[in-house]
């Protein structure tokens, strides 16, 4: 096992352009080593949420590890197919007139987010060869900020199982993503939510995708529950099983790195004013 602290402690920084993201390659490749054994032991699918990490250059090392990308907007699909090198998973909350027909052209799975969006383009995404998938509110999670629970009976992302009469025609897939930093123990009540409000639909289903948030390289993570819920699924709903791991790929991997440009005194506080910005490199902080 790597000793992350130990190599970020005696990385020279003093020559590295400011403000500037970097990351430590071999840190990656831990990283990446760890979600491999995931693959590996399960034969799970991992496409790597970009909306997390879409630094481009680090593409090569992260196709070695993974079987595709997920996108969250016109321009990160394109970015996938361009970069990635393959066609993208693509989830929004909402799919405009002016953009769809190109994310289609991008994209070999789609999730729709309404019943109302998989109406309206639905079919050409059907024409188009591309796997179509519902976005579901399991209203159960472990989060508990509210700012970061996309499970609450309010939220405007993903179909209640009490507005779903029927499976819609066509609809092979069932996304649910409802984890943030989360332990496989959080995956499986998620999982016994979803099967207690959805059970009755897997027979129409090809695929589920679990999402994001499985903090799968956090130090004390266990991998092998992790796994466990996996087979869980694949075996007894007889799905393939994609996985979205975003934050862990580049977890502890590196640093942003800025510089103190003045130090600004008004009474008795005094204030690093720095060459970066919490609103644009870290909104996380704000939030």
């Amino acid at each position: 096992m790597i000793n992350k602290d130990i190599i970020l402690k005696n990385w020279d920084l003093s020559t590295v352009p400011s403000p500037c993201y970097v990351l430590h390659e071999t840190l990656l490749e831990e990283n990446m080593r760890v979600i491999d054994k995931v693959r590996k032991a399960t034969g799970v699918e991992v496409i790597v949420a970009l909306k997390a990490n879409a630094m481009w250059s680090i593409f090569p090392e992260l196709r070695k590890h993974s079987d595709g990308a997920t996108a969250s907007s016109l321009a990160e699909a394109h970015l996938v197919f361009e970069e990635y090198g393959k066609p993208s998973h693509t989830y929004a909350p909402v799919y405009s007139e002016n953009e769809i027909d190109e994310i289609l052209s991008y994209s070999s799975h789609i999730t729709f987010n309404s019943l109302s969006q998989y109406d309206r383009f639905g079919e050409r995404a059907h024409q188009a060869g591309v796997s179509c998938g519902l976005r579901v509110n399991p209203e159960f999670s472990t989060v508990e900020t509210d700012l970061y629970n996309p499970a609450s009976p309010t939220s405007r992302l993903g179909v209640r199982s009490v507005d779903i009469a029927e499976w819609p025609e066509g609809v092979e897939g069932l996304h649910f993503h409802s984890l943030c930093e989360s332990r496989p123990a959080d995956l499986r009540g998620t999982l016994a939510a979803i099967e207690e409000r959805f059970g009755r639909f897997f027979h129409k289903l090809k695929w589920l995708n679990m999402g994001g948030g499985h903090h799968i390289t956090r130090p004390g993570y266990d991998v092998e529950r992790l796994e466990k819920c996996i087979r869980y699924a694949q075996e007894k709903w007889q799905l393939e099983v994609y996985l979205e791991p975003g934050e862990a790929v580049a977890l502890n991997a590196g640093y942003l790195v800025s510089r103190v440009l003045d130090i600004v005194s008004n009474g008795k506080t005094k204030t690093a004013i720095l060459d970066a910005s919490a609103a644009c490199h870290m909104p996380d902080v704000i939030e």
